[in-house]
């Protein structure tokens, strides 16, 4: 294991120390890659399957492939796939999700209030954390489709599925197939209303395919930079890549806060779309988080939810005391635009009552976001007495909205990161947010497949590098190991204890997930001197599906 740490006058420092194995980290036994969570074996054909198609997440999405324009996904070629499987998409009414960051998140929180006033929900998102039926949940209790379903459903439609893919010449990818399942399953089982995430932008995404008539309301969380060469290279043409969702005379909300010119694209579309908005986002919304308690040994945030609309919709509603397990002022934020769209749909004639509405913001929880694991699942991992956070944060937004849930959850505990990435990120706008946001004790840098492949896969020293250019943007001196200082220190570490290292952050590479982990608790604990600290993972949706996978193994 390659180490680095930092050492700076600074208030909050970054010390480099390059080739030194910390006598510590020798005790760690053999490494080993956490392998992802394997399908059932009844979904062995399907998945054999799906892998033999291409796969934009495993291997990154082409340039301009989101966007309205000939570089853009070929809409035409989802629309004959759903030809030939009689047009599902036109037998249920259906609300779809846009968005930079939050909209997985938001479908899960209007999903769950539709599913408490009873309604037979379907919902559609992605990507998935253990098994590919995450993506697709289906009546009043939102469980993952079932093995024996999926399975039943791709054994049906497979030589229409197969004729669909010769006819295109095998451009038909993935997630085509799978989000044309989907949408059948859902009028197979006669869903009462379905909730569909967008994969990327809108315009050209393969969910785009429901028309107005369909369409009970479109709803745009976010607009950031995050996949800017898939979607045009600017805020302004992701903004008008996600607008592509707006369907003539259906209702807008907008989650927000957006900068003025991005809302006003968003607000300009809709408008030549004869689409009145609504925005979570409006002055007359309150939305408060009060404090954090714990409930069953879980932590929850007590909020406060006021919606007052009073343009293109008059909308009323006070909600006072949610206890919400989704943590963080953006899961509130979240959980006021899934509030607006469910209130949108009562002024549209569904019934949606405000117990409902209170219920299923309260019932909503997802994998990875601001997940905290049990002293049981830590136990599991080797890891006592440390509270194990993960959320698959990924992008400079999230990674300091991810900060900022960290402080008004845990305060000044002393707090680590395990980080992976994909290669597509903005990994020195991350490390600059974490940097930049408080004291780290530790920083290990590890590795994880993408999409089951290592083709986007960021490498641990790549990584490194990222964070070392972060720490000298914030103006952070570092130590490396062509200074003269440096090899001062290097040289009388010998036998190098973590505790040793009173002040500043370690920063560590380790290409196996385990291996980092058990370091980043050691040093930890040796640098506190055993006080209970924070292991936090992230940096990918995919580093926390591996440490899933080990506890469910």
């Amino acid at each position: 294991m390659k180490i680095l740490t930092r050492q700076s006058i600074l208030p909050h420092r970054l010390t480099l120390i390059s080739s030194i194995s910390f006598g510590v980290l020798r005790k760690l036994g053999p490494r080993r890659w956490f392998s992802a969570h394997s399908e059932e074996p009844e979904l062995k054909e399907l998945m054999e399957y799906m892998d033999s198609l291409k796969n934009y997440e495993k291997m990154g999405v082409p340039k301009g492939a989101g966007t309205d324009s000939d570089d853009g996904f070929d809409l035409g070629r989802m629309r004959r796939l759903m030809e030939r499987l009689g047009n599902p998409q036109s037998q249920f009414k259906a609300v779809h999700i846009a968005g930079t960051k939050g909209k997985g998140s938001t479908a899960a929180f209007l999903s769950n209030i539709l599913r408490a006033e009873g309604y037979s929900v379907g919902c559609y998102s992605s990507p998935h954390i253990q098994t590919i039926r995450e993506r697709i949940s289906l009546g009043r209790f939102g469980e993952p489709v079932s093995a024996k379903t999926l399975n039943c459903l791709f054994l049906q439609i497979k030589k229409i599925l197969d004729q669909a893919i010769e006819h295109e010449n095998g451009r038909i990818s993935h997630f085509e197939i799978f989000t044309a399942m989907a949408f059948t399953l859902f009028a197979r089982e006669n869903v009462d209303i379905a909730v569909i995430e967008a994969g990327l932008g809108g315009a050209r995404d393969a969910t785009n395919i429901i028309s107005s008539s369909g369409l009970a309301a479109s709803v745009i969380t976010t607009i950031g930079e995050e996949h800017l060469a898939a979607l045009g290279g600017s805020l302004e043409s992701i903004a008008m890549a996600k607008s592509g969702i707006i369907k003539h005379g259906c209702p807008l909300v907008l989650g927000g806060p957006f900068l003025p010119h991005i809302e006003c694209i968003l607000r300009d579309k809709a408008l030549s779309m004869s689409s009145p908005v609504v925005s979570a986002s409006d002055a007359g919304n309150q939305s408060t988080i009060k404090g954090i308690s714990r409930m069953n040994g879980r932590p929850y945030q007590s909020c406060d939810l006021v919606i007052q609309i009073e343009r293109d919709f008059k909308l009323f509603l006070e909600l006072l005391d949610v206890k919400l397990c989704m943590l963080g002022s953006h899961q509130l934020q979240n959980a006021a635009t899934a509030t607006c769209a469910a209130l949108c749909l009562r002024n549209l004639g569904w019934r949606i009552s405000d117990g409902s509405i209170r219920a299923g913001l309260e019932r909503t929880f997802l994998l990875g976001r601001s997940q905290i694991l049990t002293s049981k699942e830590t136990e599991a991992l080797g890891l006592h007495g440390t509270t194990v956070l993960l959320d698959g944060a990924h992008t400079k937004e999230s990674a300091n909205a991810l900060v900022k849930t960290i402080k008004m959850t845990f305060g000044e505990a002393p707090l680590a990161l395990v980080v992976a990435m994909a290669s597509d990120k903005d990994h020195v706008g991350f490390a600059r947010e974490f940097l930049s946001g408080g004291e780290l004790e530790v920083v290990l840098l590890t590795e994880a497949d993408i999409a089951g492949g290592k083709s986007r896969t960021t490498s641990a020293s790549l990584l490194r590098d990222c964070w070392i250019q972060a720490s000298k943007e914030l103006g952070i001196d570092i130590v490396h190991d062509d200074t003269t200082k440096s090899r001062e220190v290097f040289n009388n570490l010998v036998v190098c204890s973590a505790s040793k290292l009173e002040n500043g952050t370690i920063l560590a590479t380790e290409s196996s997930l385990m291996a980092s982990l058990k370091a980043t608790n050691q040093i930890l604990r040796e640098r506190t001197g055993n006080q209970s600290g924070i292991i936090v993972v992230t940096g990918s949706l995919h580093i926390v599906s591996m440490v899933l996978a080990a506890l469910s193994g």
